[in-house]
């Protein structure tokens, strides 16, 4: 659908400069997109993002205390007549002090040819969809005939991450997860074996998981001091590490080491480095993540290649999956229209 039959589709229910479509984080779901669904989604958005069809500035942002971050998140894919920006926050302690998520926000969207808002949904079940997805189609990508997958951090993140995985690592016979709370890992495996085949297994320590594993993921909390949780002695050639959680979690001596570090932005990792989240610096970069997907660039050469694969998180991902909503809340007549 081109540009301006994108437009009178979205006409023919919305009136376009007079109002949008505001959905919120219940309506965003119900528009029942699954996790494949998801993923083709997710994958179209790195495929343009490693051809360099799309136009995303790093993100910019706002930091009221030390440890917090807000973020502005634009991002244009034209493939998908997708244009919008994610406004988003990471309150690490939320969790603790509010019994709130650590990280909420908002999606708008626009109409391409006149620019003006068609919509503003919660981004909140977006982040937390498509942030497992681009991990697991990276894992795919990186590592496909693993055998053994463990997650750290067993929240909303790790969960997602523990059910999107094996739709890709068609191999997988065991995973293993871990989380400093024992009922967080309990509560993962009640909710989350159910619904796949692979056995999930508790792990003991951090070492026992990383030890135990080929690949290995972490949702954890986003610090500018690395607070080593995984060291570097614990991890072994022929590994892939996928974090979404910079460099906080991993001893950074593992993705200096790395044969390979990857990540899913050059510029917002450069970014993020200049704002202090890299204290012993950013290492070398081979590649982004989409430049591999789309065959551009050489992701594993061999099975001793260690390799690190640093995703935290492009607006071409969340613009991408927020139009599929919006098509699919107004073909059903789920949200409320908002006059402008």
């Amino acid at each position: 659908m081109n540009t301006s039959e994108d437009r009178k589709w979205i006409q023919e229910k919305l009136n376009i400069g007079n109002e949008m479509l505001y959905l919120t984080k219940d309506e965003v779901i119900s528009t029942n997109i699954n996790e494949k669904d998801i993923l083709s989604l997710t994958r179209d958005a790195l495929l343009a993002h490693g051809t360099k069809e799309f136009e995303m500035p790093a993100k910019i942002g706002v930091h009221p205390y030390e440890e917090v971050f807000f973020h502005a998140m634009p991002a244009y894919v034209p493939s998908k007549q997708a244009i919008g920006m994610k406004w988003i926050e990471c309150y690490p302690f939320n969790p603790k002090k509010f019994n709130l998520p650590q990280t909420t926000g908002i999606l708008s969207l626009n109409d391409v040819s006149s620019g003006c808002p068609i919509a503003l949904m919660d981004s909140t079940w977006i982040t937390a969809m498509r942030t497992p997805a681009v991990t697991a189609l990276a894992a795919e990508a990186l590592h496909p005939d693993a055998e053994t997958f463990g997650m750290f951090g067993c929240g909303v993140q790790g969960k997602e991450h523990v059910k999107y995985i094996v739709h890709t690592l068609k191999k997988l016979k065991k995973i293993y997860v871990y989380d400093t709370r024992e009922e967080s890992m309990d509560n993962l495996i009640e909710e989350v074996q159910p619904l796949i085949d692979v056995e999930i297994v508790k792990g003991t320590s951090p070492e026992m998981v990383a030890k135990s594993c080929e690949v290995l993921s972490s949702a954890t909390i986003i610090l500018k001091e690395p607070i080593i949780a995984v060291k570097d002695e614990w991890v072994s050639k022929g590994q892939t590490i996928l974090p979404c959680d910079l460099n906080t979690f991993w001893d950074p001596i593992t993705s200096k080491r790395a044969d390979k570090y990857i990540v899913d932005s050059i510029e917002e990792h450069e970014l993020f480095n200049g704002m202090g989240y890299f204290p012993d610096g950013l290492p070398d970069i081979a590649c982004e993540t989409g430049e591999i997907l789309a065959g551009n660039k050489k992701g594993r050469e061999s099975k001793d290649d260690l390799i690190v694969c640093s995703n935290i998180g492009m607006a071409v991902c969340d613009v991408v999956v927020g139009r599929e909503v919006f098509n699919r809340a107004l073909k059903n007549n789920i949200g409320i229209k908002l006059g402008l």
